[in-house]
Formats: structure tokens, C-alpha cells, sequence
């Protein structure tokens, strides 16, 4: 099998996963496998504006169950990862900003100017705690797509979850919220169920080249 086509039965093996085996759980192995992933994933001016919780306290996910709508991918999945989105380490007077700048060597005059570019350039984004997280939020998504193909890859099963109440799941998880927001929930485990069929929208509906 050619890599085009390997890439593609990961794509095939990936779906929303709606309930897990919960007799079947993750290596540490895989699931840092998987977080890695993330970690490599690209974000904006590579600030990396995010965070992950891995969860694999039974009571805990118990307790957020009912603020993610009671769906049963919470308590029956192996891992959940709350992703989240950055707020203040992404200003540029915190100096986190300045200091992930600086991790690409460059003459000082040149850091400055990037850090003036970046203030200049994202004032608008910036300017509010909102707006930041809703910027930061975004780029999470580059994330937990990463992150779910790379599972697929491994045989493992996910599925996104944007179904909750943010606040709630944020007063539980005891989270500063002036640091970080909750952006979505990621479910990782094992099908206890055959996999639904795939529909997708056909190619010519959803692609238009512009030449």
C-alpha cells in the first residue's frame, strides 16, 4: 500500500466514537504518543496557546458527565484530554510572548521588531480576554485534528466533543480562567461497536479549484 492510500484507511478507520469499550484502556506508551502529536502540532507565531488535561480519574469524569450533556463517550472512553485555549501567556506583558520569540536566535533588534509585529498585527485580537481565548481556541483545533488521525494510526478510536457547559466543566476542573479556557473535550479509547458507515459530501460539491 502506497502512503496516500495508508493515510487514507486511517481517515476510513477514524469516526466520532460514541460509546468505548470500558474494559480496554490506553498505554502509557500510546497516549503519550498521541500528546506528542499535539505538541508538534503548529499554532499562530508558535505560541502554542494551549494546554491538555488527561483524565483518567473514573469519579472525575463521572462528575463532568452531566455537564457534557450526559453523553456516555465521557465515563466509558480510556483517556479524556480537556483542550485548552491560552489567554494571558499569549499578552504580549506577560513575557511569555517574548520569550517563545526569542527561542529562534536572531539579533536582538530583530526580536524586538517580531514582538512589535505580533503586538501590532494582533491588537485587535488582544485586546480583550474574549477574543484571545476565541484566537487561542481556533488553533486548538489543529491540535485534536493531529491528535485524532495519530490515534487512528495506532488503532485507537476518538471522538471530538464540543457538546458542553464550558463554565461548569470549568468551575470543576478548578481552572484560573484568566490563564485558560476550555476549547473542546477529546475522547480516546477503544469501539465496542462495528464502526458506522462514513458519509461525506462528494468531492466536486466541497472542492473548487480557481485557476
Amino acid at each position: 500500500m502506497n502512503k496516500k492510500d495508508a493515510f487514507l484507511e486511517i481517515m476510513n478507520f477514524r469516526h466520532a466514537c460514541k460509546i468505548f469499550d470500558d474494559t480496554k484502556k490506553i498505554s502509557d506508551d500510546d497516549i503519550n504518543y498521541i500528546l506528542e502529536v499535539a505538541r508538534k502540532s503548529p499554532s499562530s507565531f508558535g505560541m502554542e496557546g494551549w494546554k491538555f488535561l488527561v483524565i483518567t480519574n473514573e469519579e472525575l469524569k463521572a462528575k463532568l458527565k452531566p455537564f457534557c450533556w450526559n453523553q456516555v463517550q465521557i465515563t466509558t472512553c480510556s483517556h479524556l484530554v480537556i483542550v485548552l485555549g491560552a489567554i494571558d501567556s499569549l499578552k504580549v506583558e506577560n513575557g511569555v510572548v517574548r520569550s517563545q520569540l526569542s527561542r529562534r536566535e536572531m539579533p536582538q533588534e530583530n526580536l524586538d521588531a517580531f514582538v512589535e509585529l505580533y503586538a501590532s498585527h494582533l491588537s485587535d485580537t488582544l485586546s480583550s480576554d474574549e477574543k484571545i481565548y476565541q484566537w487561542s481556541a481556533r488553533q486548538t483545533y489543529i491540535a485534536a485534528a493531529n491528535m485524532m488521525s495519530a490515534a487512528a494510526f495506532i488503532g485507537i478510536d476518538s471522538c471530538p466533543i464540543e457538546g458542553f457547559e464550558k463554565e461548569d466543566v470549568q468551575k470543576i476542573l478548578k481552572l484560573d480562567t484568566t490563564a485558560y479556557r476550555v476549547a473542546m473535550i477529546l475522547s480516546f479509547g477503544y469501539r465496542i461497536n462495528e464502526q458506522p458507515k462514513q458519509l461525506r459530501s462528494n468531492f466536486e460539491s466541497i472542492v473548487e479549484f480557481i485557476k
